[in-house]
């Protein structure tokens, strides 16, 4: 069956009402060619569609449907993507996946470097699989913002990093995107010797002469896991080299808010961990453009859990019972302080941190979302955890209750005799999960198809 074949018609949908049935493909919309989501979502967007489909015989017929602007026409098709993802074509020196453990699900394995997968889901991508067909749809469609790993603009240290010949030539997309007004968030995996420094502050002078188009940077430090025989050498920050790679973005960061009004590129919480510094305070990181990549999250959990604390009534606190948070060994003192800060409100507030030493991956690894299951498990084991244990959800698969190792959360809750609460990255609902009341949800958190609804919308 073709991955744009309709799977399935949601009931009461504008597809359903206009008789899309499955098993058909859907092959034009309003004459233009449809080959993947991308085509998909942003020609069914206006309210009157004139839909083509291919049946099973190999015939065509055409519908025409009304429905709301930007309401999704509801098919569901063989794959999200109506296509197969696209696996990176680059072999980069500093790879995470080639990183992995042996034996884990084959999907930890998979490199994907898909343009829609960016603007989609957020991922990075670094250009370099993009045909030109592809790289003009961005353009006429207006596909922005997406999400580019840079790492250097240096076109032959790219080539090198990347190992990829041709690496380079995705710096000339990026300034065709730039020209066309195609917004772009930046990441750069900082390597220590090799594109910090000198080479560091090319690339961020590169990215700024975009800028409007560069719309922030990220600065991380390469995470480098004990499996790494036979891979590029590469060696890891210490609180001299990291505190080196803050002065230097800062002080780009500087000249660029005198100059345009923002700073334009950040370090990761991470690097200011290494260095032992203290995290810059909230107003530092604007708008927090960065923080799927670290930058400003524990700033921003820090005050929306002072926030939290404020609206809480004493005697909403006194009913919490003991408890215990496990977290990566980075974050931990953080979240002391901030249990701390409950303990001063209401003293009846029972609860510690466990830091997470992993060695599923190796000690060098010290964020929350790379802690297993049978470190929790190994590390707690016997210890005194109070009647419920926090982990942050991103120890999780998405929307599953199951570690990088594959050990289940229920796994877990066995070995350990309690019970087990995920928490997301937010301030306030660690606060209500600390205080033992029913979690809320994020306040700003938005739905898939509301964040796709508004990136559409802005494409005119």
């Amino acid at each position: 069956m073709s991955m744009t074949a309709v799977k399935s018609v949601d009931p009461r949908s504008p597809a359903h009402r206009a008789g899309i049935r499955v098993g058909e493909t859907l092959t034009h919309i309003n004459g233009h060619m449809i080959v993947d989501v991308l085509d998909y979502k942003f020609y069914s967007y206006d309210p009157r569609l004139e839909v083509t489909l291919r049946e099973r015989d190999g015939s065509t017929r055409t519908l025409r449907i009304r429905k709301g602007e930007g309401e999704d026409l509801g098919l569901e098709f063989e794959t999200y993507l109506m296509d197969r993802a696209r696996s990176c074509a680059n072999n980069c020196i500093f790879c995470f996946v080639d990183q992995m453990p042996p034996g884990m699900r084959p999907s930890l394995y998979f490199k994907d470097d898909d343009a829609r997968l960016s603007f989609l889901m957020g991922n990075y991508l670094t250009l370099t699989n993009l045909s030109p067909r592809e790289v003009q749809r961005i353009i006429d469609l207006r596909i922005s913002p997406i999400n580019v790993s840079v790492h250097t603009t240096d076109r032959a240290l790219r080539a090198e990093m990347l190992k990829n010949r041709r690496a380079g030539e995705s710096i000339d997309i990026m300034e065709r995107f730039a020209q066309n007004h195609i917004t772009m968030n930046c990441q750069i995996v900082s390597c220590p010797g090799i594109n910090d420094g000198p080479a560091l502050d090319k690339t961020l002078h590169d990215l700024a002469g975009m800028y409007p188009a560069v719309n922030s940077i990220s600065v991380v430090p390469v995470g480098v896991t004990k499996y790494r025989e036979g891979l590029y050498p590469l060696s890891i920050y210490n609180t001299e080299t990291a505190g080196a790679v803050i002065d230097q973005v800062e002080g780009f960061a500087a000249r660029h808010l005198e100059r345009a009004g923002t700073r334009l590129a950040w370090c990761s919480d991470e690097f200011y961990l290494l260095a032992g510094r203290e995290l810059p305070p909230e107003e530092y990181f604007e708008e927090f453009t960065q923080l799927d990549n670290g930058v400003g999250m524990l700033t921003l959990l820090s005050r929306e859990f002072s926030r939290a604390l404020d609206l809480m009534e004493p005697e909403e606190m006194a009913g919490a019972t003991p408890f215990s948070i496990a977290t990566g060994v980075s974050a931990a003192p953080y979240l002391e302080r901030l249990i701390s800060q409950a303990r001063e409100k209401c003293g009846t507030i029972e609860g510690r941190v466990y830091p997470i030493v992993n060695h599923f991956f190796g000690e060098t690894i010290t964020v929350a979302g790379l802690v297993t299951g049978g470190d929790l498990i190994h590390q707690l084991k016997g210890r005194e955890l109070g009647e419920r244990l926090l982990i942050p959800a991103n120890m999780l698969r998405s929307g599953e209750r199951v570690f990088l190792d594959d050990v289940s959360v229920d796994d877990v809750e066995r070995e350990l005799g309690v019970p087990v609460t995920a928490v997301e990255q937010d301030g306030y609902e660690l606060c209500d999960a600390i205080c033992g009341l029913e979690i809320t949800p994020m306040a700003q958190r938005q739905s898939q198809e509301e964040t796709e609804y508004y990136q559409y919308n802005q494409r005119v």
